[in-house]
């Protein structure tokens, strides 16, 4: 696979080739359809993935997993089958608003617009921010937009590429300017990102488990 980038020189392409070296292929992100995928994305704000697939899974055991079953389906009930994902009420309130679009714009006249309109329809739904715009974008629809999110910031403040303060939209034009990359390349860098955060680079770190450590400039401080 190329890494897809502007300069084979580029740090965050040797960053994206070491982790794809030392981890493999991910083929992430989970789900069976673009709209599992969807749904995905709102329930895994503030929470661990076993408990979106726990939610996901009582959807489907409800035959809910549709955006109109999904917007038919009294609140209450909902809120009950995602209780898994946390914030239940909330987040039955966001799925609502997402399959709201869905059912006025319709997938299909969705999927034609052009990434910049689609992502402000996105930005446009309550309750979806940029980190879960941009997912949307990438996995369901196949847009080469890079996803930031913590584990992002935390590696690469660590490694010393950015300082990890930076507004979402500036460090997604860091990323996006720095790699001239595919929207499968985009899928593959921020899986790993995500593999990596959680074997080695975590909030207490575990610098002797890094395959980045030689060229990390918080182990060398």
């Amino acid at each position: 696979m190329s890494a897809g980038v502007a300069s084979p020189e580029c740090p965050f392409n040797q960053v994206y080739l070491s982790l794809l070296d030392h981890y493999g292929p991910q083929h992430w992100w989970p789900g069976d359809t673009a709209f599992e995928v969807m749904v995905g994305a709102i329930l895994t704000q503030n929470t661990a993935w076993r408990n979106v697939e726990a939610a996901i899974n009582n959807l489907k055991r409800a035959d809910l997993l549709a955006a109109d079953g999904i917007i038919n389906c009294p609140d209450a009930e909902l809120a009950q089958l995602l209780r898994p994902a946390g914030y239940f009420n909330i987040k039955t309130t966001r799925l609502k608003n997402l399959c709201m679009l869905l059912h006025n714009a319709g997938f299909k006249r969705l999927q034609e617009m052009p990434t910049r309109e689609l992502r402000q329809q996105l930005l446009a739904v309550n309750g979806v921010g940029p980190e879960t715009a941009d997912a949307i974008l990438l996995y369901a629809f196949q847009r080469p937009v890079f996803v930031i999110d913590a584990y992002t910031r935390r590696i690469f403040s660590r490694f010393g590429l950015v300082s990890g303060n930076e507004d979402y939209e500036a460090l997604r034009a860091r990323f996006e300017g720095a790699l001239d990359a595919t929207a499968a390349i985009y899928n593959e860098y921020h899986a790993l990102i995500v593999q990596h955060a959680k074997q080695a680079c975590r909030v207490k770190q575990e610098c002797d488990r890094c395959i980045l450590c030689p060229d990390c400039e918080y182990v060398t401080k």
